[in-house]
Parts: structure tokens; C-alpha cells; sequence
């Protein structure tokens, strides 16, 4: 690059020297035709021969003095053209009018002036009035004409074709150039062109490794691709190749593209960003030319990344379901397998790609060799919270009494992207609430509000139903306390939330990946205290439980076909990731009859042991109803001062091993007309 190539990019990009040369436009030709076009309208009407007079030299200087041999008037041009006696011109003001030699003036043939008036017939009552106050003065001969202008034909022949030669014009600009974002733009000449956005050395972009906390594993990973390009002989010097690709894998929200984002900031190479959509097109064969075109520049800019945002969008799994198959699709894909695995050893480019959707993904996009590895980045722990909580507080007034670990532990489960929306929530409500900084008691309403919904103050609950609820909600908190598996209660409230939650109970479990049937079992009963105390209680059921029917209805349907956990089933699992269960079912009907009867005496068991519990816990029950009733929200210290501490002590890990979730039980009543689905626990 030279000296003034690169000052003209810092300077905000390549812009037109004003000294270069004049370059000739199409629309130099447009200004020039409209000139004359113009300068026609205004001459419309004038013999190029005669002289320009007035009106009151033609009747004082003319007429009067019986010089006018005839006059025209040109009636659909409101012209007058006066011929004139030949001893007229010896006339001194006549003669001064012709005197210049360029003008052409023929004395012998008219017409010699000519002028213009407002209005034909108010013309012809001046001069009639005109000869008859002066009847000394000799009438010339007179006529009225129509002329049709030579420029109306020329127009409408000339105006058609400069539209579509316009047309034209603007067409085939508007196919080279494009409109779209990036090299390939939007024009039709253009649409095969990679649409990746380039992010070269020097490029500003504002988010850095600093700015991506909770991912420390994932970090050292790219970092590492990164310098693979930086530094290859390390690796290679020992025989090793640098990894071809890499997958970015994790549920929504928890930082993939962001931390693409903030190794397009960090890499001192090149770094190509596209999303896995903008290679699918209307047209059949743009999505293979757009990889062609994308890889083509990848090896000239070399060393380089490639990042490939929902690869899942192009490279689903082929010939798995041939009813929704898509060729376009399958051909993308086919000619990025082949850009992938084509390259020549140590070629420095390396494809980093995002998903959610690792399930659906096509083997051969998987395999080593062209995803050399893949990087799991899962929802933080809660050390991992409380980073990604100090890295969106920084804009944020906060309290100073502000415990960030607690609110880490206060929002288990949450990936980055809810931290944030948490984060923000908070500073929008202490802002609401005129507060000069944001205080613990906000960040609990902002929790609230993601978990649960907007908080509805206005809605309008009957005595009746608003026991029920309390009811619900305390045999969910009784049974969660009484049962050894359960999860410890953090807080349990009726104030109803959402468009459909009456309430929920929030926990903190530990951090834990292996689940054992006492574990399970103890999460159903808890799961149906709700039920089970609206039974006990008022001797019938309402249909507040229905999130919690569908929760228990999924781990119940887990625990016989698919963990091996009935007796009658046996050890098997009819779960297959990679076969497509939505209309083949891997076991007979008879097998199905089994599993469906197993299931419901599994729930029916959970069920009569649940009411048990509450049957002998009935009085703590009722304590609990009765305070949330007075003040519809409370915490584990107003458990404990009101039935006593927990029997079964949750045994801590190390701090930072322990992760808290949140399990909330929704209480909800879905308005039968709308159908409203109940908000999902957490």
C-alpha cells in the first residue's frame, strides 16, 4: 500500500482527489440538452430574423408615422411581426435599430420587428380604438395566424428516447455498483460476490477481549487460533498443522458472537465476518459462487479468519428429511466443504463459525479436517456472573453498598446476554424511580421482571383466587424445604407477573450435571406440591398448575425412555440426536402403551407422596399461605423464622465451584379464550 493510499483510509476512506483530471459524465449530456430545451421554451415563438420591439414603439414610432407596411399576429404564439415600408428605414430611430451589421435584417422582405403581447384580443380593441381616435393614419394590411413550433415535434420525438436512455443508464449503474453492505453489494452483476464484511489491521472495532468476561476457557482457545497465524513456525516446527477451523458452540446469549467480535479486535490479521444467511439467495447458484468469491479473497488477504456467524443457516445435515429438502442450500454447503478441505498445507486461513444448533449440522462439516475443533461456551458459573456483571456495571451509577456476588448468585442460569438485559432493566427503573444510582433493591425488580415479566400491579384478582395462589405457592415452598433433594427455596411471591405467571418460587441449587431417580423424583413431587395443596386445601384443582403438569410430564417421560430409569422398560434409551423423531418413532405401539402407562404411575406415585408430605405438613402449609397473603413476597430468612431452618442442609462446595440456578415454579390461570401459554421456568 502506498504513503497516500494509506493517509486517504485514515482519513475515513478512499475519497476523489479534487486535482485529478475532469472526467466526462452521461449527465453532462442531460444538463446540455435541458439547457437548450429551456432556452427554446424562452425563445418559443420569435423568428430568428426579426428584431425584438415593444408594443408601444410599434404604435408611436411605427404606425403612427405610417411606416407599417402589414402586421402578423401569430395568435396561438401571442406574436406580432410588422413588415415595414422601405422609405422606413430612412427613419433615424429605425435606422439605429438596423444599423448593426450582425444583425440580418432584410429590408426588402419582412418581418422586420417583432413583439410579444398578453392577450390577442385585447390587442385588435386597442388598435381598433387606436385608428379610430386617428383616422389620418393609413391602416396597413393585417392577418392572424397559428404557427405550430418546430421544438413540440423534436420534443416528443427526443423525450422518449432520453428516457429510456436515462433509464438505461441508472439500470446498469445501479447492477455494477450494488446497494448492499459490503464488497458484493446488491446489484445483479454483484450478486455473486461475497457479502463478508473485511476487518483489516487498523480497523477500529470497538469491543475487545476485555470486554468478553466469563468465558476464560473459550478465550485461551482463540487466542490461540489467532496466534497460529501470527506465529506458525512454533507449531510447524515440530511437524504439526494449524487447525483448519473452529466451532463456536453454545445456547443463545452466551457471548459466541461476541467473542468474534473481540477477536476481530484483537487479531492483527485480516478477519472476514459473514453470516451463514447471506449466502442463500432467490437465485439458484449465488450461494456457491458467494463461498467461491469469499474464499478468493480469503487467500489473497492470507493470513487470515473467516468467521462464519450461524453456520447452521447453510449447513444443515443433507439428505435427512428429503420432504424439506433445499438444493440451493445442499449446493452451498457442498462447495464450502469442498473451499474447506481444498486449501494446500499452511495456507494461514483459518474458519471460525457459531451455532446454537450443533445437533443439526452435517457430519462432513464436523469432521477434522475442516472443524478441527470445537469450543463449547455454556452458560457462566456464578464466578463467570459475577465478571460479566462487573463488565456491564461499568456505565452504570451504581450503589456502593451493591453486592455483585450476590447478585450473581441471585440469577443462576442466566447467560451473558440476560446479565445484561438485567443490568439495564435495573438503571431503567432506579432512573423511573428518580434514584441517583442503581441499588440492590432495583437490580431484585430488574431479576424479577426478566424471570417472571413485567410486574402487574393493576390487575385485578379476587380474594378467592388470590388464596389459591397463595396455597400453590406454599405447597411448592413446603415441599421444596421438607424434601432431601429438593433445592434450597431463595424466594417465593404471589405478585402476579407477565401476561400470565400469578406467581413463583425461586431456588438455588448447586452446580450439577449427573442426576440420580431419588434426585428426579424429589424435583417432580416439588414440582406438583402446587396441585397437591390446592387439593388438600379446597378439595379441588384450578388450572394454575399447568406449566407445572408440563414440567414434570417432560423429566417423567426422560426418566422411562430415555435415561433407562423403569424397571419395566428396561435399559434402554429411544433417544436418537441424529434421526428425526417427529413422525418415525424408534419402538412399537405396544412399546409406547408401556411407556405411557409407566409414566403415569411414576407422576401418580410422586403425586400421592407429595400430598402425603402436605398432609403432614399441613400447619406450616397454612403459616406460609397466611404471610404470603400479607406480604405477597417472601425470602428464605422469613421461611426460617416461620417453620424453622431446612432439616436438610445444602452442603457447599468451594466458592468457586458452586453455581446457583433458578427454578421457578409458575403459578398461572391462561385465559381460556386467548390460550396464552404459561411462562416457562428458567
Amino acid at each position: 500500500m502506498s504513503l497516500n493510499q494509506g493517509n486517504n483510509m485514515e482519513n475515513g476512506g478512499d475519497r476523489k482527489d479534487p486535482r485529478k483530471a475532469f472526467r466526462f459524465n452521461i449527465y453532462w449530456v442531460y444538463i446540455l440538452i435541458a439547457t437548450v430545451l429551456i432556452g427554446f421554451q424562452f425563445m418559443r415563438g420569435f423568428t430568428p430574423d426579426a428584431l425584438p420591439t415593444t408594443r408601444e414603439a410599434f404604435m408611436d414610432s411605427m404606425l403612427r408615422k405610417g411606416y407599417v407596411k402589414n402586421y402578423v399576429i401569430v395568435t396561438n404564439k401571442k406574436v406580432v411581426r410588422v413588415t415595414l415600408h422601405a422609405e422606413a428605414f430612412n427613419d433615424p430611430y429605425i435606422a439605429r435599430q438596423t444599423a448593426d451589421p450582425r444583425l440580418r435584417v432584410d429590408k426588402t422582405k419582412g418581418p422586420h420587428f417583432q413583439f410579444k403581447i398578453p392577450d390577442v384580443s385585447n390587442f385588435d380593441r386597442q388598435l381598433s380604438e387606436y385608428f379610430l381616435a386617428n383616422p389620418e393614419i393609413r391602416r396597413p394590411l393585417s392577418d392572424s395566424v397559428e404557427e405550430e413550433s418546430w421544438i413540440t415535434p423534436l420534443i416528443s420525438l427526443l423525450l422518449p428516447v432520453l428516457v429510456l436512455i436515462g433509464l438505461w443508464v441508472l439500470l446498469m449503474r445501479k447492477m455494477n455498483a450494488g446497494g448492499g453492505a459490503g464488497p458484493g453489494g446488491g446489484g445483479i452483476f454483484n450478486i455473486g460476490k461475497s457479502r463478508a464484511q473485511l476487518f483489516e489491521k487498523g480497523t477500529k472495532v470497538n469491543v475487545t477481549f476485555q470486554d468478553v468476561a466469563g468465558l476464560d476457557e473459550a478465550k485461551v482457545e482463540v487466542m490461540e487460533i489467532v496466534d497460529f497465524l501470527k506465529n506458525p513456525k512454533k507449531y510447524t516446527a515440530l511437524g504439526g498443522k494449524i487447525p483448519k477451523g473452529a466451532l463456536l458452540v453454545g445456547p443463545p446469549g452466551t457471548g459466541k458472537t461476541l467473542l468474534a467480535k473481540a477477536m476481530a479486535g484483537e487479531a492483527q490479521v485480516p478477519f472476514f465476518s459473514i453470516s451463514g444467511s447471506d449466502f442463500v439467495e432467490l437465485f439458484v447458484g449465488v450461494g456457491a459462487s458467494r463461498v467461491r468469491d469469499l474464499f478468493k479473497q480469503a487467500r489473497e488477504k492470507a493470513p487470515c479468519i473467516i468467521f462464519i456467524d450461524e453456520i447452521d443457516a447453510i449447513g444443515r445435515a443433507r439428505g435427512r428429511n428429503a420432504i424439506v429438502s433445499n438444493d440451493e442450500r445442499e449446493n452451498t454447503l457442498n462447495q464450502l466443504l469442498v473451499e474447506m478441505d481444498g486449501f494446500g498445507g499452511d495456507t494461514g486461513i483459518i474458519i471460525l463459525a457459531a451455532t446454537n444448533r450443533p445437533d443439526v449440522l452435517d457430519s462432513a462439516l464436523l469432521r477434522p479436517g475442516r472443524f478441527d475443533r470445537q469450543i463449547t461456551i455454556d452458560r457462566p458459573d456464578v464466578k463467570g456472573r459475577e465478571q460479566i456483571f462487573k463488565v456491564h456495571l461499568k456505565p452504570i451509577k451504581i450503589s456502593e453498598t451493591l453486592d455483585i456476588h450476590k447478585l450473581a448468585e441471585q440469577t443462576p442460569g442466566f447467560a451473558g446476554a440476560d446479565i445484561a438485559n438485567v443490568c439495564n432493566e435495573a438503571a431503567l427503573i432506579a432512573a423511573r424511580k428518580g434514584k441517583a444510582a442503581v441499588d440492590m433493591s432495583d437490580f431484585q425488580d430488574a431479576i424479577d421482571r426478566v424471570i417472571g415479566g413485567l410486574e402487574k400491579k393493576n390487575k385485578l384478582i379476587s380474594p378467592e383466587e388470590k388464596e389459591i395462589i397463595a396455597y400453590h405457592e406454599a405447597g411448592h415452598a413446603i415441599c421444596g424445604w421438607f424434601l432431601e433433594h429438593a433445592y434450597p427455596l431463595l424466594k417465593v411471591t404471589i405478585v402476579p407477573r407477565g401476561t400470565a405467571a400469578l406467581g413463583y418460587a425461586q431456588y438455588t441449587p448447586k452446580e450439577q450435571y449427573l442426576y440420580n431417580t431419588d434426585q428426579l423424583i424429589d424435583q417432580i413431587c416439588m414440582t406438583l406440591g402446587g396441585r397437591a395443596s390446592e387439593d388438600i386445601f379446597f378439595g379441588k384443582i384450578s388450572t394454575g398448575a399447568q406449566n407445572d403438569l408440563q414440567q414434570i410430564t417432560k423429566i417423567a417421560y426422560a426418566m422411562v425412555s430415555v435415561y433407562g430409569m423403569n424397571d419395566k422398560v428396561g435399559n434402554v434409551s429411544f433417544y436418537d440426536p441424529n434421526q428425526d423423531q417427529t413422525f418415525t418413532k424408534p419402538y412399537s405401539d405396544e412399546t409406547a402403551k408401556m411407556i405411557d402407562e409407566e409414566v403415569r404411575k411414576l407422576i401418580d406415585a410422586a403425586y400421592d407422596r407429595t400430598k402425603a408430605l402436605l398432609t403432614e405438613k399441613r400447619g406450616e402449609v397454612e403459616k406460609l399461605a397466611k404471610e404470603l397473603l400479607e406480604k405477597e413476597v417472601l425470602f428464605q430468612s422469613d421461611v426460617e423464622s416461620l417453620i424453622g431452618k431446612r432439616p436438610f442442609e445444602h452442603k457447599k462446595l468451594l466458592e468457586d465451584e458452586v453455581e446457583a440456578e433458578a427454578h421457578p415454579v409458575v403459578s398461572e390461570t391462561p385465559a381460556p379464550e386467548t390460550g396464552t401459554e404459561p411462562i416457562p421456568a428458567t
